[in-house]
């Protein structure tokens, strides 16, 4: 009933001058309306427009002559508010993070004189296939591309992560791998671009730019650890965190974004550099 009906309207607009001259009047009307709807639309924005301009000149104009009548005031004012950042960007050094301040941690002195003896050799690096199974990719994103390269790293500090490798080996049967020493700025923006969960030091507000930071993991059937829900791995980083204090480096497993497998040797000096 609904399409005879439609076509019964449609056959009388088409074929009768009355039903076209019914269709055009009705469109024209229509027309109309919206035209009139659009014109009184326009003059409400061009009224709004002008109170607007209106109420910022008067605002402008009082706000002018109150700073005319109190001018040595506001300037005294804008001296007060200005004071003390500049105080502070002038006195200040470069911007670091908490975990990044220099440390005042003291070295065992029985390590101290172990670390003026031999020079300790680097281990024979793990395969490249080591660096990207799922595991740890998943917990490490971008480790592939990281560099495991001692000779970039700060000497002093080489030498004193090694023999932190060389005690848990010895002394608590873990082997240890290292997984990033040091770290290009580009490659520490990208981090951090990542979100916190990944980093939340940008280009230079890490010790990695200065070879002076590296983060580590253990190797167990060839393979290397990196999670902390198993216990085994978990056991390690606790001695790892103590022998590594014990050497003077700074533990990334007492910050309050726990970062485990990362140590850190803060010499006075470098991070304003």
């Amino acid at each position: 009933m609904a399409y005879f009906v439609l076509a019964c309207g449609i056959s009388w607009m088409i074929l009768f001058p009355a039903g076209r001259d019914f269709l055009l009047n009705a469109l024209a009307g229509a027309g109309s309306r919206l035209q009139r709807r659009a014109g009184t639309l326009a003059r409400q924005r061009l009224r709004d427009a002008d109170a607007l301009r209106s109420d910022g000149r008067a605002l402008a104009a009082t706000l002018g002559s109150y700073l005319r009548r109190h001018y040595w005031a506001c300037a005294g004012g804008a001296v007060l508010l200005c004071l003390p950042p500049l105080a502070a960007l002038l006195l200040s050094r470069q911007p670091a993070l908490p975990e990044y301040a220099p440390s005042t941690r003291a070295m065992n002195t029985q390590v101290a004189e172990l670390l003026q003896g031999e020079q300790l050799v680097p281990p024979p690096p793990l395969p490249p296939m080591a660096f990207v199974q799922a595991d740890v990719v998943r917990e490490r994103p971008m480790l592939a591309s990281a560099s495991r390269d001692w000779a970039l790293m700060h000497q002093e500090y080489a030498q004193r992560l090694l023999l932190v490798f060389k005690i848990m080996k010895e002394r608590h049967s873990y082997d240890m791998a290292l997984l990033e020493g040091y770290r290009s700025p580009a490659r520490q923006d990208a981090l951090a671009s990542m979100g916190p969960a990944v980093s939340n030091a940008r280009a230079f507000q890490s010790w990695h730019q200065y070879g002076l930071a590296a983060d580590c993991a253990f190797v167990r059937d060839g393979k290397v650890v990196i999670s902390e829900k198993d216990p085994w791995a978990m056991r390690g980083y606790q001695l790892y965190g103590e022998v590594a204090e014990s050497l003077g480096l700074t533990w990334g497993g007492r910050w309050k974004m726990m970062d485990f497998g990362h140590t850190e040797l803060r010499l006075p000096g470098v991070m304003k550099r």
